[in-house]
């Protein structure tokens, strides 16, 4: 039977988006640069659940000084999904920590945001909470 291993993400800059993983409470797993092929995977799962990883590709910057490769198309990739504890006190700590909650917990249930790469993440509540203000009142912002 086939086993779910990661999901794979292109990344720009690897501390930005380790630092947003680490926001939402996931830990590096695991680490492989190779000097070869000029790239860093970095592995992130949340605690406990290390069987779900997401692997976070970086390439490095060419040899010859040319620019990087850009990364678009986040919202075409689909996204990401996490269940967590407490929907608004994670938007609270990514909204102080500079994240943009792009749909908001309006219901107390979902939210979604994005990676410093565009990425799409969406964060569900486990159970169920009543709406909330400011959540419930907030409106979208840009795409998610």
């Amino acid at each position: 039977m086939p086993k779910y291993l990661h999901t794979m993400i292109r990344v720009a800059d690897i501390d930005a988006t380790l630092r947003f993983f680490e926001l939402l409470g996931l830990k590096e797993v695991r680490r492989f640069d190779n000097e070869k092929g000029r790239f860093t995977l970095v592995f992130v799962a949340a605690p406990g659940d290390e069987d779900a990883q997401v692997e976070l590709t970086y390439n490095w910057p060419p040899e010859d000084g040319s620019a990087c490769e850009s990364y678009g198309g986040g919202r075409n990739f689909g996204h990401l999904a996490y269940r967590v504890e407490n929907i608004y006190e994670t938007c609270q700590r990514l909204m102080d920590n500079g994240v943009t909650i792009n749909r908001p917990p309006r219901d107390g249930h979902m939210a979604f945001v994005r990676t410093p790469d565009g990425i799409s993440i969406e964060l569900l509540q486990d159970g169920h909470l009543e709406p909330a203000e400011p959540w419930a009142s907030m409106p979208n912002t840009g795409e998610w």
